[in-house]
């Protein structure tokens, strides 16, 4: 019979899945990423951690958009509620009214339309790992569904890690590790958000002094051929030999920021059909955590148990 999962009095295999899938999910009370707070020094290497496993949410968004100054100030809580789950990008456009329409946000928009063309057609725009677009204010249910099927239909990732070191104009961000699940058509990408970036006098401006988690740094290495193929808002770009073992990007004083290393296929992998997902991910942020964060980890944790006691219950009913 349709919707039955009890065969023999035995769980079949993917509802096994299901609920090992939601028990494996990491409802931690860690920030997004790991988050070192805004008096470390960085006078000695500080490391992301070794990760790939949270999800690229990038959401496209302006400054002059009244639903969007609403939608901001909680996508603070929104991604620390999240954990290491998933990687929040706020993708400003090159549209002559963005007060900040920063070339790294616009490259990364640019991209998103190879896949889905109408994706930057109206702000805020929700996109999870380049799927389907979300959009308008109550558009936060459906990417925490998104976020949750792909969780449980991601089989494995790259594993990533990256360390940053204090310079005398700023900071240096350089890959430690790169194990990758595929190499072929893909490139490994930093991104660099600023945090708090403050609002220009003069713009308009339905909300508030700030704006959050605005990328404003991207550069891309090819590893196929080892080259850096953009470099939009650094200092420096650079690779020694490979971009898996030295692909390294340097920063001006920033006081908050987060750099995210990402592996992901190339556009023209894209293009011509591969995969749109990334491969994997690894976040290091220099800034506050939102205060409600710890409590909100605490509400997923209780949400993911209750979830599989009730399809514990229901199979028991059966």
């Amino acid at each position: 019979m349709a919707g039955r999962h009890k065969l023999g009095g035995r769980f079949t295999p993917s509802l096994l899945l299901l609920i090992f899938m939601l028990l494996s999910v990491p409802w931690t009370p860690n920030s997004q990423g790991r988050v070192v707070d805004l008096e470390t020094s960085f006078d000695e290497p500080v490391s992301s951690g070794l990760g790939g496993r949270p999800l690229l949410v990038e959401e496209i968004t302006a400054t002059w958009c009244p639903t969007c100054a609403s939608i901001d100030p909680e996508l603070v809580q929104v991604a620390d509620s999240h954990g290491s789950r998933i990687a929040l990008i706020a993708l400003h456009p090159s549209d002559g009214e963005d007060a900040f329409q920063p070339e790294a946000s616009q490259q990364r928009i640019e991209r998103l339309k190879t896949i889905q063309p109408d994706v930057a057609d109206s702000t805020p725009t929700f996109v999870v790992e380049a799927g389907v677009p979300r959009k308008g204010y109550d558009a936060w249910q459906e990417v925490q569904r998104d976020i949750l099927n792909t969780e449980l239909t991601r089989q494995s990732t790259s594993q990533l890690e990256f360390e940053v070191i204090k310079t005398g104009t700023g900071y240096q961000a350089t890959i430690t590790t790169a194990s990758l699940i595929e190499a072929e058509g893909s490139q490994l990408t930093f991104m660099l958000l600023e945090h708090e970036k403050p609002m220009p006098e003069g713009a308009i401006n339905p909300g508030g002094d700030s704006r959050d988690r605005v990328l404003v740094g991207l550069a891309e290495c090819n590893v196929g051929n080892n080259t850096i193929t953009s470099a939009f808002g650094y200092s420096g770009v650079s690779i020694n030999s490979t971009c898996a073992s030295s692909f390294s990007v340097e920063f001006g004083e920033m006081e908050s920021w987060s750099l995210i290393l990402v592996h992901e296929a190339t556009t023209e992998s894209i293009k011509d059909g591969g995969p749109t997902s990334t491969y994997g991910a690894v976040e290091l942020a220099k800034r506050s955590l939102a205060p409600a964060s710890m409590e909100s980890s605490a509400t997923s944790l209780l949400i993911g148990s209750c979830a599989v006691l009730s399809i514990l219950a229901i199979i028991r009913k059966k």
